[in-house]
C-alpha cells in the first residue's frame, strides 16, 4: 500500500478498491461504512453534509498537509500506514482489529455516560452546595432590627442645568429634596448635600435622610440660639437621577457619573452665589463644597469625582458612603471597572504616602464607610473597609452595629432607611456644619472628633475623652463628718435611690497612680447620668480639694451643690461633670431579646487611671429625695484581674473550642482576648453558664460584646446564654493596610456581670463547622465560575489530546472522568502549595508603620504591594489551604450538572428540529429510490459567510460591544450542536459524533464565559431601554470577539477540527493548560482576562481549521466573486 503525492494524477489502488463495486451505495451499506468503518475516507476540509459524504466515498481523496494534520480517517487501516514507516505497518496490520474496537468504543458512547468516580464527586458538590446554601439561609443570621422610617417627600427638577452644563444632560437629571409640611420652598438656604445613588439605584432614596434632616432642623435646631450662632444651618439636600444605571458591572458608566456629578457641583455652588435662587444670610461667605453621601457603589462614584479633570480642588470635603465596596470591585467581570478601582485607591494612597500636608490635595477630605454587616448579601462588607486607603486620622470604618442606639446589621437597601441609623447620620452632619466658613463645615480634625463620638462606641483606644479638657463647673459641699467615703479598692453598690430622703454624695477616692488595686475605674447604671443643672436621679463628679472662701463661689462655678446640711464644718470640692463621657449600652434584663428592642439604654463610664491624675475622688451623688427605682455600680479595678488573654492556635481551637472560667472576684467588666480568632472565614458558637446570686436579684444579666479593633465593628448580646459569633476581620482578596496591625489583633470579647453575685461563669467557645460554610458564600462566591473554568479547560485539553492521538473526540464526561483521575487531582495539589506559599508571603511581609510624629502613613506606603492578596483563594492564612480542592470538587459537580443542563436542552431542541424538518412519508420514500438525503448543514455561500461576519464586525466596531456579538455567537453555536446532534444520531457516524462532541465541549467552553460578558451587555440594553442613544463608550474591540465569530461560523458548517500530529499538537495543549492555570489563580481578581484567554484559544483552534483548507488568494477571490465549494462552482459568462 502507497501513498501517492497530492499533484499525482495516478489512482490509488485502495481508491479502485472502494469504488470498483460499481452501483452506489444503498442506506444500510452506506451506514454501515460508517459504523464498521470499512470505507472511512475523508478530506481535510470536509463538512458533515450527507451529500458530501457520499461524494468522499466515492472519490476518497487523500492529501497530506505541511503540518501532518491527519484526515479523520475512523478505523481505516491507511490512516495508521500513513503516519508509520513501511516496515512498521505489519505491526499495525496485527494491532488493528483490537484498536478498530477501541475506537468504535469511544465513538459512540453516549454523552450522558458518565463514571462512577464522577459520579461520586458530583455528589458530593452537591452535598457541600447544599450545606452551603441551608448554613447561609439558617445558620449565623444576625437579628434585623432597623425600624421603618417616614417622610412626606418632595422632589423639585433643576431642569437649568441642560446641555449647557453637561454632555449628560439628555440622560440624567438633577433635583432637590424638599419636606412638605415643613420646608416647601425650592430656594437654597441652608449647607448643600450631595445624595449618590448606588447600583441601579434610584434618586428617590434620599427620602429618608433628607427627611429626618429637615425635620430635626425645624423641630430642634431652629429653636436653639446657640446652635445657630455657631454656625449651623439647614441641609439643602441635592440627588440626581442616573435613570438606574448599573455602576457595578461598567467602569465607563461609573466615569460618567462622576463627570455628571463635578458638573452638578459646580452648578449647586452657583445657586448659592444666585440671588434670585438663593435666601441664604449675605453676611455669610458663600459656599465652595458640597458634603456627599454615597449609597454602594455611589460611595465610589464620589470618591472618583476628585480624580476627575473636571473636579473643582476642594470643592468637597467630607464624604459618607454605607455599604460602598472601596476596598476592592465586587465582580471584576469589566476591565474597566476594574483598572477604574485601582487608579482611584492608587490615588488616595499616594496622596496619604505624602509627609506633608501641602503635598496632599485630600488633606481637607474626611472619609466615613459605614458597613451593614452580615446582613448585607449583596456586597461583602469586608469591601468597605478603608483601612488600605486612609489613615485614621482622615476617616475610618464602622458597622451599624457598633454605633450607638442602632446596634443593629442593616441589609443592603435597609441601610438607607433603618430610622435608628438615619438619626445619627444626621445629627453629626449638622453638628460638623459652620455656614461660617466657606467650606461649609467645621476643620478636618474637628469633624473626626464628632463622627468619632457619634459613630464609635466610646470604648475604643481611639474615643477622645472630654473630661481632661473641661473646667471645673461644679462646686460641692460635703459635711466634714461625712461617713459616705468609701475606703480604697471598696465597690459602690446602689439597689434603689433615695432611700435616705435627701440627696447623698459617694465619694470613691482614686488611687495614686501606680499603686497597686485600681488601675480603671468603671461605672454602670440603669440611670442616665445627669448634667449641671439637670434633674435627673444620678450625677457622677470628678473632683478635687478646692479650699475656697465662703461668698467666692458663684464667681468661679457655675453650679453649687450644698450637701453639707446644717453643720458648720465643710468640705468642698470643685468638680467636673462626667455626663459628656457616657458611653449607652444596651439594656440587659431577664426579659431581653436583642440589643435593638428599645429600651432605655445602660449609662457606662470608663475611665483609665492615667486620665484621672488630677482628681483625687468620684463623687456618685444620688439626687433623689424620695425612694425611686434604679441601680448602679462603681469601682475602681486592675486590669490584669479583668484581662484574660488566651493564647490558643487556631488549629487547635478548631479541634478542642476553648473554655474560660471567671473567678467569683472578677470585677464588673471582664475582657477576653483571642488572638487566633481573626479571619471571617469562620463562625462560633458561645455558651455563657449561669451565674448563682443567692438571695438577692441580679441588678442585670450577663451582656457580652465582641469587637475588633479595625475594623470598628462590635456586636452586642444581651442577657446572653449563647450567642452566635460571626465578625468581619482578616478576609480574602482584601489588600494589606497602609499602617500595620497592632499586636492586640483578633477578636475581643468583654462581658458585664453583676459582680455581687459572688458566683464564677464558665464561656465556652466552639467553632460552628456548619455555620462558616455559609460565610464562604460571601467571599467566594465568584470562585465557581473561576474555577469551573478550570475543569472546562481540563477537559478540553485532555479531548484534544485524545483526538490528536487517536482521531477520537471522546465526549465531556468521559474526558472530565479521564482527567479526575490523574491531571485535577495532580493540579489541585500543586494549586495547595501555591496557597500555602503565598499565605506564607503574606503573613511574613513587613507592614508599614507610622512614626510617632507623622501625621499618616510612612513614606514607603506607596512600596507597598497591595495587590498580594490578589492570586487564588486570597487567603492570608495558609490553614485555608484545603479550601482548594474543596472549591475544586464543589465545580466538578458544577460543570457536571451545567454538561448535563446543556445536553437536556440540546436534546430537546434536537428532538423539535427533527419533527420541523421531518419530510412526509411520500417524499422520503422518494428521497430512498433517488439514493438520497436531505443534508443536516446547509451549505451557505462563502461569500454569504464573509459579509456577515464583516457587518457583525463592524456594528461591534461602531454600535454594539462585543458582549452582545458573544451572545450572538452561543445562540448560533447552540444551534449548530442541534443539528450536529440530529445528524449523529440519524446516521450514527463516528464522523458525526466526533464532530457532535467537538461541538459541544466548544459550546460548554463558551457558556462559561458568557457570564462574564452578561453584565456589559445588561448595561448597554439599560442604555438602550432609556433612549441613550449616544454609541456606547466601550468594548468596540474588534480583535476580543472575531476569533470567536470565526470559530463558531466554521463550526455551522459541518467543519471537524483536523488532527495535529507533529510538534504543533503541543500548543493546544499549552494553550488550555495555562487557561486553566489563569483561571484557579487570577480568576477571581481580573475575570475579565478570561475572555481573552479563550479568545486567544479559539483563534488557534480557527488556525488549526484553516490549516486543512485549500486558502488561498485566488481561493478568496473566487470566495467573492459567488464561487463555491466542491465543485459548485458559479458558472461565469
Amino acid at each position: 500500500m502507497r501513498r501517492r503525492s497530492s499533484a499525482s494524477t495516478e489512482e490509488d489502488p485502495a481508491d479502485e478498491a472502494v469504488t470498483a463495486e460499481g452501483a452506489p451505495l444503498d442506506d444500510d451499506e452506506r451506514d454501515r461504512s460508517f459504523t464498521t468503518a470499512k470505507f472511512d475516507v475523508t478530506r481535510h476540509s470536509d463538512t458533515l453534509d450527507r451529500r458530501k459524504v457520499e461524494k468522499a466515498l466515492s472519490t476518497a481523496p487523500l492529501t497530506q498537509h505541511a503540518w501532518s494534520i491527519e484526515s479523520e480517517t475512523y478505523g481505516d487501516v491507511r490512516k495508521l500506514e500513513y503516519a508509520l514507516p513501511p516496515k512498521s505497518q505489519s505491526t499495525v496490520e496485527a494491532k488493528m482489529p483490537e484498536h478498530k474496537d477501541w475506537r468504535r468504543s469511544r465513538i459512540h458512547r453516549s454523552p450522558w455516560r458518565g463514571s462512577l468516580l464522577t459520579s461520586a464527586v458530583t455528589v458530593l458538590s452537591v452535598l457541600f452546595l447544599y450545606c452551603m446554601v441551608r448554613s447561609v439561609l439558617t445558620r449565623q443570621r444576625d437579628p434585623k432590627g432597623c425600624n421603618m422610617s417616614y417622610m412626606s417627600p418632595m422632589f423639585a427638577k433643576l431642569s437649568d442645568f441642560d446641555t449647557e452644563h453637561t454632555r449628560f444632560a439628555s440622560k440624567y437629571s438633577l433635583y432637590l429634596y424638599r419636606e412638605e409640611g415643613i420646608d416647601e420652598d425650592t430656594m437654597v438656604k441652608g449647607v448643600p448635600v450631595l445624595f449618590i445613588t448606588g447600583n441601579a439605584g434610584s434618586h428617590k432614596q434620599v427620602r429618608p435622610l433628607a427627611s429626618e434632616a429637615a425635620v430635626y432642623f425645624h423641630n430642634h435646631v431652629q429653636q436653639d440660639p446657640e446652635a445657630l450662632k455657631a454656625g449651623i444651618r439647614s441641609l439643602d439636600f441635592f440627588t440626581a437621577d442616573f435613570n438606574e444605571d448599573i455602576t457595578a458591572f461598567h467602569g465607563q458608566t461609573l466615569l460618567d457619573q462622576a463627570e455628571y456629578l463635578n458638573e452638578a457641583v459646580a452648578y449647586i455652588l452657583s445657586l448659592y452665589h444666585n440671588p434670585r435662587r438663593s435666601r441664604r444670610d449675605p453676611g455669610l461667605p458663600d459656599p465652595s463644597s458640597v458634603i456627599l453621601i454615597g449609597h454602594s457603589m455611589g460611595g465610589i462614584v464620589a470618591r472618583t469625582m476628585l480624580i476627575m479633570p473636571n473636579y473643582q480642588s476642594n470643592s468637597i470635603n467630607t464624604i459618607i458612603t454605607m455599604s460602598t465596596p472601596h476596598a476592592r470591585p465586587p465582580v471584576s467581570f469589566d476591565a474597566d471597572i476594574v483598572r477604574t478601582y485601582q487608579r482611584i485607591n492608587d490615588y488616595w494612597r499616594e496622596a496619604y504616602s505624602q509627609r506633608w500636608a501641602n503635598n496632599n490635595p485630600l488633606w481637607h477630605v474626611t472619609l466615613i464607610s459605614i458597613a451593614g454587616g452580615g446582613l448585607d448579601e449583596i456586597v461583602p462588607s469586608d469591601y468597605t473597609s478603608l483601612a488600605s486607603l486612609v489613615p485614621e486620622t482622615h476617616g475610618f470604618t464602622v458597622y451599624t452595629s457598633s454605633i450607638p442606639n442602632v446596634w443593629t446589621g442593616a441589609d443592603h437597601l435597609s441601610i438607607l432607611w433603618c430610622d435608628q441609623l438615619r438619626k445619627p447620620i444626621i445629627r453629626s452632619l449638622i453638628e460638623a456644619i459652620d455656614v461660617r466658613r466657606p467650606g461649609q463645615t467645621k476643620p478636618r480634625a474637628d469633624r473626626m472628633k464628632i463622627f468619632k463620638r457619634w459613630y464609635l462606641t466610646g470604648m475604643e483606644e481611639a474615643a477622645e475623652k472630654t473630661l481632661s479638657q473641661k473646667e471645673p463647673t461644679t462646686l460641692l459641699t460635703l459635711e466634714d463628718n461625712s461617713n459616705s467615703i468609701l475606703s480604697a479598692g471598696e465597690r459602690l453598690t446602689l439597689r434603689d435611690f433615695g432611700h435616705s430622703g435627701k440627696p447623698q454624695a459617694y465619694l470613691l477616692p482614686i488611687p495614686p497612680q501606680g499603686a497597686p488595686g485600681g488601675t480603671k475605674f468603671t461605672l454602670l447604671s440603669d440611670q442616665p447620668l445627669d448634667v449641671p443643672g439637670g434633674t435627673g436621679k444620678l450625677e457622677v463628679l470628678f473632683c478635687s480639694v478646692f479650699p475656697l472662701q465662703a461668698g467666692h463661689a458663684s464667681t468661679l462655678f457655675s453650679m453649687s451643690m450644698d450637701l453639707s446640711g446644717t453643720t458648720s464644718g465643710s468640705t468642698r470640692l470643685a468638680c467636673k461633670n462626667a455626663a459628656s463621657d457616657v458611653i449607652p449600652l444596651p439594656a440587659s434584663t431577664r426579659t431581653s431579646r436583642n440589643a435593638f428592642e428599645g429600651s432605655p439604654p445602660l449609662s457606662f463610664l470608663q475611665y483609665q487611671i492615667e486620665e484621672l491624675t488630677e482628681h483625687q475622688f468620684v463623687a456618685v451623688i444620688d439626687k433623689t429625695n424620695t425612694p425611686d427605682s434604679g441601680w448602679a455600680i462603681a469601682e475602681f479595678s486592675d486590669n490584669p484581674d479583668s484581662l484574660v488573654s488566651a493564647d490558643v492556635a487556631l488549629r487547635r481551637l478548631l479541634m478542642m473550642g476553648l473554655r474560660v472560667r471567671l473567678s467569683a472576684d472578677r470585677p464588673m467588666v471582664s475582657e477576653i482576648k483571642i488572638p487566633a480568632m481573626h479571619s471571617s472565614l469562620l463562625a462560633y458558637k458561645l455558651t455563657v453558664g449561669a451565674q448563682a446570686c443567692g438571695g438577692e436579684a441580679e441588678l442585670f444579666t450577663p451582656l457580652l460584646r465582641q469587637y475588633l479593633v479595625d475594623p470598628h465593628e462590635s456586636k452586642y448580646f444581651v442577657n446572653v446564654k449563647e450567642a452566635n459569633i460571626n465578625f468581619h476581620g482578616v478576609a480574602p482578596f482584601l489588600p494589606p493596610p497602609l499602617q500595620g496591625r497592632s499586636s492586640a489583633s483578633g477578636l475581643s470579647l468583654q462581658l458585664w456581670s453583676d459582680p455581687n453575685c459572688n458566683s464564677s461563669i464558665e464561656i465556652t467557645l466552639e467553632v460552628d463547622i456548619f455555620g462558616s460554610l455559609g460565610k464562604l458564600y460571601m467571599r467566594y462566591r465568584t470562585v465557581v465560575v473561576a474555577f469551573s473554568l478550570l475543569i472546562v479547560a481540563l477537559v478540553l485539553r485532555k479531548q484534544f489530546m485524545v483526538h490528536d492521538a487517536t482521531g477520537v473526540f471522546i465526549t465531556f464526561a468521559e474526558a472530565l472522568d479521564l482527567c479526575l483521575r490523574r491531571s485535577l487531582p495532580m493540579l489541585l495539589a500543586a494549586l495547595s502549595l501555591i496557597a500555602i506559599s503565598l499565605a506564607s508571603v503574606s503573613d511574613h511581609a513587613k507592614p508599614a508603620t507610622a512614626g510617632p510624629l507623622e501625621w499618616a502613613t510612612s513614606t514607603n506606603a506607596t512600596a507597598m504591594d497591595f495587590t498580594k492578596n490578589d492570586a487564588l483563594l486570597g487567603s492570608q492564612d495558609s490553614f485555608f489551604w484545603f479550601l482548594v480542592p474543596l472549591f475544586g470538587i464543589v465545580s466538578v459537580g458544577v460543570c457536571v450538572l451545567v454538561n448535563y443542563a446543556a445536553l437536556t436542552i440540546i436534546h430537546i431542541l434536537s428532538y423539535f428540529y427533527s419533527f420541523l424538518t421531518t419530510k412526509p412519508a411520500w417524499i422520503r420514500n422518494d428521497d430512498r429510490r433517488q439514493r438520497t438525503s436531505a443534508p443536516a448543514f446547509t451549505s451557505v455561500s462563502p461569500r454569504r459567510r464573509i459579509i456577515t461576519t464583516g457587518i457583525l464586525l463592524f456594528l461591534v466596531s461602531t454600535i454594539i460591544p462585543y458582549q452582545f456579538a458573544y451572545m450572538v455567537a452561543c445562540i448560533v453555536q447552540i444551534a449548530t450542536c442541534t443539528r450536529a446532534l440530529r445528524l449523529a444520531r440519524d446516521t450514527r457516524s463516528g464522523l458525526h459524533c466526533n464532530f457532535y462532541n467537538y461541538a459541544h465541549s466548544i459550546l460548554i467552553l463558551m457558556l462559561w464565559i458568557l457570564p462574564i460578558n452578561i453584565p456589559v451587555l445588561v448595561v448597554w440594553v439599560h442604555n438602550l431601554a432609556v433612549h441613550w442613544l449616544t454609541p456606547f463608550s466601550s468594548h468596540h474591540n474588534v480583535l476580543s470577539i472575531m476569533p470567536f465569530i470565526v470559530l463558531v461560523e466554521t463550526l455551522t458548517g459541518g467543519t471537524m477540527i483536523p488532527r495535529i500530529t507533529t510538534s504543533f499538537r503541543h500548543v493546544t495543549n499549552i494553550l488550555f493548560f495555562f487557561l486553566a492555570m489563569y483561571a484557579a489563580i487570577y480568576g477571581v481578581t481580573f475575570a475579565y482576562q478570561l475572555h481573552h484567554l479563550v479568545n486567544v484559544a479559539c483563534a488557534w483552534l480557527v488556525a488549526v481549521h484553516f490549516s486543512a483548507s485549500k486558502l488561498s488568494f485566488s481561493g478568496l477571490t473566487h470566495m467573492l466573486d459567488g464561487e463555491g465549494e466542491e465543485g459548485d462552482v458559479k458558472k461565469q459568462p
